[in-house]
């Protein structure tokens, strides 16, 4: 059966090791990053990418990102993901652990793919600044992760974590937060690229089935 992978580019490098790990080598697309952000432009991406699969089974390596898979359907192709909130949580293993975590710890988590993404904290900072003022900017930063004390480093093992770990001080110390390590797994996206995909972690489709809201019960 031709396959096809749709991913977001935060991806990239884990997939690309999931690939090489399994010996797999798949055509993938990849939807801008920034995007999860925009539920409706993701919506739009990954309809544009629909629309142009020749394959006959699409792997969408995304999560479920605001809602924005809810309501779609398969085009002619099956389509299998992933049952989990975002992609985050495919790098840590599952929505039940990352939530557990970030409850325990207070945290938000960055991987590379987050930190060199086209829309990072830093970037959205610095547009804050040019816009309102560094003062009004650090409040609207102070609001949006008035919930969080930890900025949470997901180690996926495609870089060395001491040039990750230089890479969070800034935001950091901005935020006033703690740091930690925290390890994480490529082996969610070895089995997307696998299988077996009936063991609850995963949403299978036939052609043009819809993606429901149930589909996500139990993550």
């Amino acid at each position: 059966m031709e396959t096809t992978i749709i991913t977001c580019k935060t991806l990239e490098e884990e997939l690309t090791l999931a690939m090489k790990n399994t010996g797999l080598e798949y055509p993938v697309e990849y939807i801008e990053s920034g995007l999860h952000e925009r539920p409706k432009k993701l919506t739009e991406a990954v309809l544009e990418r629909f629309a142009e699969v020749k394959a006959d089974r699409v792997l969408l390596c995304i999560g479920q990102c605001g809602n924005s898979l809810i309501g779609l359907s398969a085009g002619h192709f099956e389509l299998i993901m992933p049952k989990v909130d975002d992609c985050l949580s495919l790098l840590i293993g599952s929505t039940q652990k990352k939530t557990r975590l970030s409850m325990e710890d207070r945290a938000f988590f960055l991987t590379k793919g987050w930190l060199k993404g086209e829309s990072t904290i830093m970037s959205q900072y610095q547009r804050s600044v040019e816009k309102y003022g560094e003062d009004i900017a650090i409040s609207i930063l102070e609001s949006m992760y008035a919930h969080y004390k930890t900025v949470g480093l997901i180690d996926t093992g495609t870089s060395p974590i001491d040039e990750l770990w230089d890479s969070t001080e800034e935001v950091a110390n901005l935020l006033g937060f703690e740091r930690r390590v925290y390890k994480g797994t490529i082996s969610y996206i070895e089995q997307l690229l696998t299988g077996p995909w009936d063991d609850g972690k995963f949403i299978v489709k036939k052609p043009h089935e819809t993606i429901t809201a149930d589909d996500y019960q139990g993550m």
